[in-house]
């Protein structure tokens, strides 16, 4: 597995560099002569869009780095067939990218975004500047590949990220009302007990079969932490959802922000210790530069987090068995749809494993 569900929105690491501009859809989905109408109306370029290179290494969402007079620009857009919140998930990416201009926090820069659903085939769609870096996750140029110790900078830089993301002031920025903090960890292990109590209602799913899940949500109520900070969080952290720098081994983007809302920070920083590589037989995100090695310890990761953040870190375990607790139900549920026949049996199989080993992850942290 490359990563829990997610869409890496990158430039060169997944680049497939067929020209589709003699045909006006093509393959991609996306109808140019109308998405060059909506850039003239934006004043960006003139003349037809060209050059137009689908972006890979997500699952849902259709990406399409092209070429406009002199500008060069990256469409994103929900999939091709629209799920009922596939809109809504592209507004708030919108919202929070051009939230985060000027923050220091590197992102895709923004160029313009059309939220009119009558323009592009009910699709809400942006387009940004192209990042310049690659998706470790998905590759390993050479750079990285040959020097151990820009593989242990790069980890570092990933934690620093983070750190920078979380503390932004999302009030200052105008996200105030992305989410509701106010009663965001209490909401936590109910919400996700209730995803999983929605599988049963698959034909042949005979779970959950999961040892020990709900003495690890017991845990998690009894042990919440009272006092913490609102701020921002991504809600999917991890290596594949940064890009990196070619040669500097800093991060240049954090992409796929849809699921992006104000809580606990601290959430954020669980997940990156729960998907980290580990060299086990089942790794969660099942990342390159992993695979490589080289990268930091999750003690450094903690460390570094801390040298850059003014959070609290007392009660990290909790994130951790948290983010633990979480991931694994939103695999299993993916594991539910493959016995249903709604999604492959082989990609069900493995998430369920990596599901089992998420729980077994909490469990030796939360001592039940």
């Amino acid at each position: 597995m490359s990563g829990p569900g997610t869409d890496r929105s990158t430039d060169r690491s997944t680049d497939r560099s067929t020209d589709h501009s003699t045909d006006r859809r093509a393959d991609h989905g996306v109808d140019l002569d109308v998405l060059a109408g909506w850039l003239d109306a934006e004043g960006l370029g003139a003349g037809p869009v060209t050059d137009v290179r689908p972006l890979g290494g997500g699952t849902q969402n259709i990406m399409l780095r092209l070429r406009r007079g002199d500008a060069d620009l990256v469409l994103r857009r929900g999939p091709r067939h629209l799920r009922p919140r596939s809109n809504d998930a592209l507004r708030r990416e919108i919202r929070v990218l051009a939230a985060l201009a000027g923050t220091g926090v590197p992102h895709p820069r923004l160029v313009a975004a059309c939220l009119d659903t009558d323009v592009l085939d009910g699709a809400v769609f942006y387009v940004m500047e192209p990042v310049d870096g690659f998706n470790p996750a998905l590759e390993l140029p050479g750079p990285y590949a040959g020097d151990p110790a820009l593989r242990h900078r790069s980890g570092l830089a990933v934690a620093r990220a983070l750190a920078a993301y979380g503390a932004v002031d999302h009030e200052a920025v105008g996200l105030g009302d992305l989410g509701r903090p106010v009663g965001f960890l209490e909401r936590q292990v109910e919400r996700w007990r209730g995803e999983l109590a929605s599988y049963s209602s698959l034909e042949g799913y005979d779970g959950p079969d999961l040892p020990g899940v709900e003495a690890l949500g017991d845990w998690l109520d009894a042990h919440r932490p009272r006092d913490w900070t609102p701020g921002l969080i991504h809600g999917d952290y991890h290596l594949a959802n940064v890009m990196l720098t070619p040669t500097s081994g800093d991060v240049a983007a954090i992409v796929d922000l849809e699921m992006a809302t104000v809580g606990d920070p601290l959430l954020d920083l669980g997940a990156l210790l729960a998907t980290w590589p580990r060299g086990d037989d089942v790794e969660v995100v099942d990342a390159a530069i992993g695979r490589a090695g080289g990268l930091p310890t999750r003690a450094e990761l903690v460390r570094h987090y801390g040298e850059h953040s003014t959070r609290d870190l007392g009660a990290l375990d909790w994130y951790v068995a948290m983010a633990c607790f979480k991931l694994g139900i939103v695999l299993e549920g993916t594991y539910a749809r493959s016995r249903a026949g709604l999604a492959p049996r082989d990609v069900g199989d493995r998430l369920h494993a990596a599901t089992l080993v998420l729980l077994h992850r909490a469990r030796e942290v939360a001592g039940v």
